[in-house]
C-alpha cells in the first residue's frame, strides 16, 4: 500500500474513480457552494478504506449506491494536502455519494463583488483548481494520476450564466423564478487540476465554428477582436501535432484577480484580460493554452514533481506554433526572453537548487510555492537540445510517438527516458540526458537562440537605444531589451530611457512590468504611482511576483511593498496572496 502521489491521500490499492456526477448550488450571499458529488469506480470495491483528498468542506452525508449511510471520518488537516476523508466501503460497491458544502476561504474559487467587477452590476465566482486546489471544490482523488470524466449540474441566480471547462448539454439551461440550472458534460477523461467553472454577467461571440469568446458584455468586442484569428492557431497546432481531441476551444476573458495568464481548462481556456493590449501582441499566451491541449492535457504529468512534462512541452509546442505563424526570428524572440526570465529564477532560487532541476522531489513541499518558470523555460531548452542533436523531423517523430504512447494518460520523467531510449538509442546519452533531468542549473552544452532581430537588441545591450535603433522595435523586443537591463541600473539612465520612450506611460502589459520592475531594482521613484496603479488593477501573478519582489528587494520600498500588499490583498485570488506574502516574509 502506498500514496499514488506525495500530493494526495489516495493509495493504490484502493477503488480509483473513473467518473463522477456532480451538483452543485451557488449561494453568492454566504460565497459557498451547497453539493453532492456521486464518485463511480473503475471497479466495484473490494471493500475497506477509501481515502479522499478534501480541504476545508463540511461534509453532510456519505451514502452507498443504496443510498444507506457509510461510515466515514474526517481526519485533521494537513496544511499542504487538507483533510483525509477515509470512507468504509461495502465490498461490491461501485459508487459513493458524498453531501457537502464548501468553505467561503475555498482555495480554489474567488468570489467577487459586483463592484469588482468590470460590469459593476452582477457578482461573479471563478475556479482555479491546479495545483491541488480541486479538493477545495469537492471531494476527489485529488491526482493528476487519477483521469476522470464528468456530468455536472450548477443552480445559479436567474440573472446570471454559468459556463464549465465541458460541453453544455444542449438546450438545458431551465429557469424557475429567481434561479437557473445548467447542466454540463465532460466525455473526454481529465485530470482533477481541469475541473473548471463561472458565473457571472457573461456574453458570448462566436470567432469559428468550433471557437468563441466568452466575457462580460462590456469587452467583448474588444476581446473577439484580440482572438479573431484563433482558428488560424489551431490550424497550425492541428499540423504539428496531429487532430485537435476536444472538439471545441473556446475562451473565458476572466475579472483581473485571475492568477495566471491563461488557464488550459478543457473545451474553455482561461485568460486574464491583460492580454487584451488593443495589438494582438500577446497572443503567444493563447498559443500556449492550445498547446496544452496536446501536451498537458492529452498527456499530463502524473505527479507535480514532473510538471516539466507539461510545461516544458508546452513552451516548444507554443514557439513552434508562433513560429509557424509568425516566422522564426519572432520565436526566437520569445525564446530568448524566456532564457533571460530562467536566468533570473536561479537566482532566486540560490538557496533552493534542487527546485531547478526538471525531476523534483516535493514531499513536504506545497507545488505553489515551488512554482517556478524553471520547469517551463529549462524544460523547453531540454526538449530543443534533443531537437538539435536529433534533427526537427526525427524529434517531430519521437514527439508524435510520445503523444500516442500516451494518450489520455498520465506520465512520468521516467516514461519519456525510456521511450526516447527505444525510439532513439543513445540520444540521451548525446546531450547529458541526466544533467538536465536530475542536475541543478542548466549544463554547460545548450541550445541557444539566435535571430537577426535578437542580435540587434543584443547590441544595445546596457545603453539606451537610439530612436532609430528601436525605430521597429516589438513589444516583444522591448521586453526582451528590459528583461536584460543590469539591475540596478544607474537611476540616471532610467530616467533617460523614461524620457525618450515614455515607459512608464507603456500601454502594452509586458513592456510595462519588464520596465517598472527595472525601475524599482533601481530605485527609479517616478515610477512609483504606476507600480501603484498596476498592482492595485491585476492579479496575475507574473506581474505581482516580480513588482513585489522588486519593492521588497530595496530597503527604501520594502515598507512600500508591505502596505500595498495589506490594502490590495482582499482583490487578489487566494492563490496569490500566499504566494506574495511568502515573497514579502
Amino acid at each position: 500500500m502506498a500514496r499514488l502521489d506525495p500530493h494526495s491521500h489516495a493509495e493504490d490499492n484502493q477503488p480509483r474513480t473513473k467518473a463522477f456526477d456532480w451538483k452543485a448550488s451557488v449561494d453568492f450571499s454566504a460565497r459557498v457552494l451547497r453539493a453532492e458529488v456521486t464518485l463511480h469506480f473503475v471497479e466495484p470495491s473490494g471493500g475497506g478504506p477509501l481515502d479522499l483528498d478534501t480541504r476545508a468542506l463540511s461534509i453532510d452525508a456519505v451514502l452507498g449506491p443504496d443510498g444507506a449511510p457509510l461510515q466515514h471520518t474526517l481526519h485533521a488537516p494537513d496544511p499542504i494536502l487538507g483533510s483525509r476523508l477515509e470512507i468504509m466501503v461495502p465490498a461490491g460497491a461501485g459508487s459513493v455519494a458524498i453531501r457537502y458544502r464548501t468553505s467561503p476561504e475555498a482555495s480554489a474559487l474567488q468570489w467577487l463583488t459586483p463592484k469588482q467587477t468590470l460590469g459593476k452590476k452582477q457578482p461573479y465566482l471563478f475556479s482555479q483548481c491546479q495545483a491541488i486546489h480541486a479538493r477545495s471544490l469537492l471531494p476527489c482523488q485529488d491526482t493528476p494520476s487519477i483521469r476522470q470524466t464528468f456530468t455536472a449540474s450548477l443552480e445559479v441566480p436567474s440573472e446570471l450564466r454559468a459556463v464549465m471547462a465541458a460541453a453544455p448539454v444542449p438546450a438545458s439551461r431551465v429557469v424557475k423564478g429567481d434561479r437557473a440550472v445548467e447542466r454540463f458534460e465532460m466525455p473526454q477523461p481529465i485530470p482533477p487540476y481541469l475541473f473548471a467553472l463561472a458565473v457571472g454577467d457573461l456574453a458570448s461571440k462566436d470567432l469559428s465554428p468550433r471557437s468563441r469568446v466568452w466575457t462580460e458584455p462590456a469587452q467583448l468586442e474588444a476581446a473577439a477582436w484580440e482572438f479573431e484569428h484563433v482558428e488560424d492557431h489551431i490550424e497550425a497546432a492541428e499540423s504539428l501535432f496531429g487532430p485537435y481531441d476536444w472538439e471545441r476551444f473556446d475562451l473565458l476573458v476572466m475579472p483581473p484577480s485571475f492568477p495566471y495568464g491563461g488557464m488550459e481548462n478543457p473545451r474553455l481556456t482561461f485568460l486574464t484580460p491583460s492580454l487584451l493590449a488593443g495589438d494582438r501582441s500577446q497572443v503567444n499566451v493563447v498559443a500556449h493554452e492550445l498547446a496544452h491541449s496536446w501536451t498537458g492535457n492529452l498527456v499530463t504529468s502524473s505527479t507535480a514533481e514532473h510538471f516539466w512534462l507539461n510545461e516544458g512541452f508546452t513552451v516548444f509546442a507554443e514557439r513552434r506554433i508562433l513560429e509557424a505563424l509568425e516566422g522564426t526570428e519572432m520565436a526566437m524572440l520569445h525564446a530568448a526572453i524566456g532564457f533571460e526570465k530562467l536566468q533570473q529564477a536561479f537566482a532566486q532560487l540560490a538557496s533552493t537548487p534542487d527546485l531547478t532541476k526538471l525531476r523534483t522531489h516535493l514531499n513536504g513541499i506545497d507545488p505553489d510555492e515551488a512554482f517556478s518558470v524553471v520547469p517551463y523555460e529549462k524544460g523547453y531548452l531540454f526538449l530543443k537540445t534533443l531537437e538539435a542533436a536529433a534533427g526537427r523531423e526525427a524529434f517531430d517523430a519521437l514527439l508524435a510517438s510520445w503523444l500516442g504512447a500516451h494518450r489520455f494518460g498520465a506520465a512520468t520523467t521516467n516514461d519519456f527516458v525510456t521511450l526516447v531510449e527505444r525510439v532513439a538509442p543513445g540520444l540521451l546519452a548525446k546531450v547529458d540526458a541526466k544533467a538536465w533531468i536530475d542536475g541543478a542549473g542548466l549544463p554547460p552544452q545548450h541550445w541557444k537562440p539566435e535571430s537577426a532581430r535578437l542580435a540587434a537588441v543584443e547590441k544595445v545591450a546596457g545603453r539606451v537605444p537610439s530612436k532609430d535603433e528601436t525605430r521597429a522595435w516589438s513589444p516583444t523586443e522591448w521586453s526582451l531589451y528590459l528583461e536584460a537591463a543590469p539591475k540596478p541600473s544607474p537611476v540616471e539612465v532610467c530616467a533617460e530611457l523614461d524620457a525618450q520612450y515614455a515607459l512608464t506611460s507603456a500601454k502594452n502589459p509586458e513592456v510595462l512590468v519588464s520596465w517598472l520592475v527595472l525601475a524599482c531594482e533601481s530605485g527609479y521613484a517616478p515610477a512609483l504611482p504606476r507600480v501603484k496603479e498596476l498592482l492595485a488593477h491585476t492579479g496575475r501573478m507574473k506581474y505581482l511576483k516580480p513588482i513585489y519582489r522588486a519593492l521588497a528587494a530595496r530597503a527604501e520600498t520594502k515598507p512600500l511593498a508591505r502596505e500595498l500588499f495589506e490594502k490590495l490583498r482582499g482583490s487578489y485570488h487566494p492563490i496569490a496572496q500566499q504566494v506574495v506574502r511568502g515573497i514579502l516574509k
